[in-house]
């Protein structure tokens, strides 16, 4: 059985997870928190886990890369798009300034709620939604980050960035690539490809573009 010692030391900084903040930040989010009841035991496992209906929570790798790739600040506000049980968007903000959360099954909104609440964490908001609309009146986000994989990333999304700011998704479908793209100017967008990963389709109007 993984402890959190292990999950950060081997999973994390014995990988190419350097980012001091970062680390901070996954040591003091307790995944355990966020996972079933008889998950707990597997909870700093380096896997993603089930959380029910078909669900997951993320591979603790994957989250603090994701966290890195972003390169964010402490005074950042950030839109997640898919909170899942709120896992991510726990870590998220013990980075940045604000999170703005947007999941659209509403079970995993009610307890994605329920597990933020129990924590002592003030800057996440969340909301049951679409997250094809992104959450337009909080907007423009410093970053955006998806954790459910489009066929490809909504215009609505890009368009909530700040200049400069930067979107992290997983693209795809049987196939996916991890997407860094960052808004250079109104209309210009530089996109990088950084890894291959398997993440849940991102469902709603992102199904039907």
């Amino acid at each position: 059985m993984s402890t959190k010692k292990d999950m950060i030391e081997r999973q994390l900084k014995n990988r190419d997870i350097e980012d001091p903040a970062v680390l901070e930040a996954m040591q003091e989010v307790d995944r355990k928190r966020f996972v079933p009841e008889d998950m707990k035991d597997k909870a700093y496992e380096d896997s993603p886990l089930p959380i029910g209906k078909s669900q997951t929570i993320s591979q603790p790798y994957i989250v603090a890369y994701m966290a890195q790739a972003l390169d964010l600040k402490e005074d950042d506000k950030v839109l997640e798009v898919g909170t899942g049980c709120g896992y991510n968007a726990a870590v998220l903000s013990r980075l940045v300034n604000q999170v703005y959360s947007v999941e659209i099954i509403e079970w995993l909104a009610d307890l994605a709620k329920e597990n933020l609440e129990k924590t002592d964490y003030d800057n996440i908001e969340t909301r049951h939604a679409d997250g094809y609309e992104g959450w337009p009146e909080e907007g423009p986000f410093d970053a955006i980050q998806l954790t459910a994989a489009p066929p490809k990333i909504p215009e609505t999304l890009k368009k909530q960035l700040k200049i400069g700011g930067k979107l992290l998704a997983p693209v795809g479908t049987a196939s996916q690539r991890l997407v860094l793209i960052e808004r250079l100017e109104e209309d210009k967008f530089e996109e990088k490809d950084l890894l291959m990963v398997r993440f849940v389709p991102m469902t709603g109007q992102a199904q039907k573009e």
